[in-house]
C-alpha cells in the first residue's frame, strides 16, 4: 500500500495561528489591492440588492473571517444576521473578544476599509452606525469548511477571502472548499470569493501555513461547476507586494444558479 506523505488541511497548527499578527501584517494599512478588492466588492453587492431594501430574514456567511472584517462589512447593508464562520479556535475566541469589546480595532484599521464601501449610498446610509450594526447582527460560529455540507442553501449572501487556497496545498481540498461554500448558499445568492494567485504559503507569527498555488482559470473552473453566472478580475501586486510567493489576487463574484 502507498502511503501519501503529503500534507492536508488537518495536518497545519491551526490553533497557533495568531490573528493579531495576521492583523497587523495584512491590514494596519489600506494597501492598493485591498481598495481595489473591496470597491469591486462593493459595487456588484450594492447592484445585486438595487432596489432591495428589505433586509428583514435575511443571512449572510463570511467563512474563514479570521482578522479580515473587510469581507463582512461589504455585507452589512444588506443583511438581517451574518456569521463570522472560522475553523482556528484562536481566531474565533478573537473574533468572540473583539465581538463583546465593540470591535477596538474599528478605529484606524476598520475605519479605512469603511470610507472606501462609504462611497455607495446604501453604505454610507449607516455611516456612524456600522459597529451598532455589528453589535447588532453578527453571530460568531466554529466550524471547517468541510463542514458546511450539514448547511446546505442557509445562507442568502456570501463572502470567502483568501481562505479556499490558503488552508492546504492540495488542489483537491481547494475545490472541495469551494464546492462547500457554494453549497451552503441559496439558489440566487450573490457571492465574492478572494484567492491569493499563484501563493507558495506563508507565515503568521513565525507559523508556517499553505496554499494551493491557483491560477485565475483554475478559479473559475471551480466555481462553474456550480454557477454559470460568475466573473472574476485580476488584481496585480505592483512593486509592493504584501508579501513574498505570489503573483497576484483574484476575485470571483457572481449569483449561485444551481448550475451541475
Amino acid at each position: 500500500m502507498v502511503v501519501s506523505t503529503e500534507r492536508r488541511n488537518e495536518d497545519y497548527p491551526w490553533h497557533k495561528f495568531d490573528p493579531e499578527t495576521y492583523l497587523n501584517d495584512n491590514y494596519a494599512v489600506l494597501r492598493d489591492e485591498d481598495r481595489r478588492m473591496v470597491a469591486l466588492v462593493r459595487d456588484f453587492f450594492a447592484q445585486a440588492f438595487a432596489g432591495d431594501s428589505n433586509r428583514s430574514g435575511r443571512c449572510g456567511i463570511d467563512v474563514g473571517t479570521g482578522a479580515n472584517l473587510y469581507p463582512a462589512l461589504a455585507m452589512l447593508p444588506f443583511v438581517d444576521r451574518l456569521t463570522l464562520y472560522d475553523y482556528s479556535p484562536a481566531n474565533v475566541a478573537w473574533l468572540n473578544r473583539q465581538h463583546a469589546a465593540d470591535w477596538p480595532t474599528w478605529s484606524p484599521v476598520w475605519s479605512q476599509f469603511w470610507q472606501v464601501l462609504c462611497e455607495r449610498d446604501c453604505y454610507a446610509a449607516l455611516d456612524g452606525h456600522p459597529k451598532a450594526e455589528l453589535a447588532r447582527c453578527v453571530n460568531v460560529m466554529r466550524g471547517s469548511v468541510f463542514d458546511l455540507a450539514a448547511h446546505p442553501h442557509r445562507w442568502d449572501i456570501g463572502t470567502m477571502f483568501f481562505v479556499a487556497e490558503s488552508i492546504t496545498t492540495q488542489k483537491s481540498e481547494f475545490d472541495a472548499a469551494v464546492d462547500h461554500f457554494i453549497t451552503a448558499l441559496r439558489t440566487g445568492a450573490p457571492f465574492a470569493i478572494a484567492c491569493m494567485e499563484h501563493s507558495s504559503g506563508y507565515h503568521v507569527a513565525g507559523t508556517s501555513f499553505p496554499a494551493t498555488p491557483v491560477s485565475v482559470e483554475e478559479v473559475l473552473l471551480s466555481l462553474r461547476r456550480h454557477t454559470s453566472d460568475v466573473a472574476v478580475r485580476r488584481f496585480d501586486h505592483g512593486d509592493n507586494p504584501l508579501r513574498d510567493g505570489y503573483s497576484g489576487t483574484i476575485v470571483a463574484y457572481g449569483r449561485v444558479d444551481g448550475t451541475a
